[in-house]
């Protein structure tokens, strides 16, 4: 076994090691990398390509008893050599130094955050399982490979009903040949780009904002049409109900004002949100709503079942309109681990609903409204069926 293990991340840019890391590498008798990075191994020292079999160069630094250094790039625990390291050697005895990995240099040149975005490697993978995780991602980078270049996963991500607007394919970086080429989805699928690339897809605000920490928000803040509105007090029971992610897709299906899809997304600006409306009328309305709250939904004008063709599968689903043939159509493309609420005024709906959905409440309510005189009373609204599964 070697004396200690040192890890060191390279940047692309060239830029000289720190201090520690440097000193590590000036006196390890084993140096490990990919064939340019042994370039950097000093005089004297063995060296081993890691290629391939990752398991051979595993064998050779265990096989070394003095200092061994493990050259990579970028940050070698981001989908890097460090994970196999850990898991046969054991944490304690590795130093590492990272350096920016790829995917933090690709969001930096083209100036957008990435904290809230997923990361996804189409290395070894199937590329239709990365392309359905890009497609359900408001904001994503995908790492790609010979097997699976950017224009195939353009093409997969269109398949999976990814609409991702903004798309940057970033090769090379902080090399001389350095490549940013900035398209949409149709110019990723139909280009050619370098297989090894970083592809950054944005659906939406590029920057979101924070989550929002208050929800059942007043009526009066949506435009609605006679009172056609899931009530403030029902709509925070239905928030709370649906135990909205970090990420992933959300339909609000029959949105009317799109109330419950414009909440989620200042709760979960990380989730794609769609909202899907079958009056042209109703939907305009739900669009100026959106503008009007500065999030990131999707609204699109069509009736469900059959509006629902196309969109990528629901993570979480509101059903506030179209009865149980739309419920039944939500509950089919509704993913495992998934959630779905929806609403009822009619008992026996509400019952059916149950009996698919597994929980039910009933959400009275009644408002306090001023008197001429400035005495209080209480205004009774029709009691609404809140209706959800399965259980968390």
């Amino acid at each position: 076994m070697p004396e200690q293990i040192v890890v060191v991340g390279l940047g692309a840019d060239g830029a000289a090691l720190a201090a520690r890391p440097a000193a590590a590498l000036a006196r390890a008798d084993l140096v490990v990398g990919g064939r340019r990075h042994l370039a950097l191994a000093p005089a004297g020292a063995r060296t081993v390509v890691v290629g391939a079999d990752v398991g051979a160069a595993l064998d050779a630094i265990a096989a070394e008893p003095g200092l061994a250094c493990v050259l990579a790039s970028g940050d070698p625990g981001f989908f890097g050599i460090l994970r196999p390291l850990a898991a046969r050697f054991g944490p304690e005895q590795l130093e590492v130094h990272p350096a920016p990995s790829s995917v933090a240099v690709a969001f930096a040149r083209i100036g957008i955050p990435w904290d809230d975005a997923v990361v996804i490697s189409a290395h070894g993978r199937p590329l239709a399982s990365a392309a359905s995780l890009a497609a359900r991602s408001a904001k994503a980078a995908v790492l790609t490979s010979p097997h699976n270049p950017p224009e195939a996963v353009g093409k997969a991500v269109l398949a999976a009903g990814g609409d991702h607007r903004r798309v940057a394919v970033c090769s090379h970086l902080g090399t001389r040949d350095e490549s940013v080429v900035e398209t949409d989805l149709a110019g990723l699928a139909a280009g050619t780009f370098d297989p090894r690339s970083v592809v950054v897809l944005v659906a939406g605000e590029p920057v979101a904002a924070a989550p929002s920490l208050a929800w059942g928000r007043p009526d009066a803040a949506f435009e609605h049409r006679d009172a056609m509105i899931t009530k403030a007090e029902v709509r925070a029971v239905v928030l709370g109900k649906l135990a909205l992610p970090t990420l992933g897709v959300l339909w609000d299906v029959g949105a009317g004002s799109a109330s419950v899809a414009i909440e989620s997304a200042a709760l979960a600006p990380g989730l794609a949100v769609y909202a899907i409306e079958r009056s042209p009328e109703d939907a305009a309305r739900a669009r100026r709503n959106v503008a009007a709250h500065k999030v990131a939904v999707h609204v699109l004008t069509g009736e469900a079942p059959a509006a629902l063709v196309g969109l990528p599968d629901p993570d979480r689903a509101f059903v506030g309109g179209g009865g149980l043939a739309v419920l039944d159509a939500v509950l089919e493309r509704t993913g495992r681990g998934g959630r779905v609420v929806a609403t009822y005024t009619a008992m026996e709906r509400a019952a059916a609903a149950a009996s698919r959905l597994g929980n039910l409440v009933q959400v009275a309510l009644a408002r306090g409204e001023r008197l001429a005189d400035g005495g209080l009373r209480l205004v009774a609204h029709n009691p609404v069926f809140v209706v959800w599964g399965p259980e968390a």
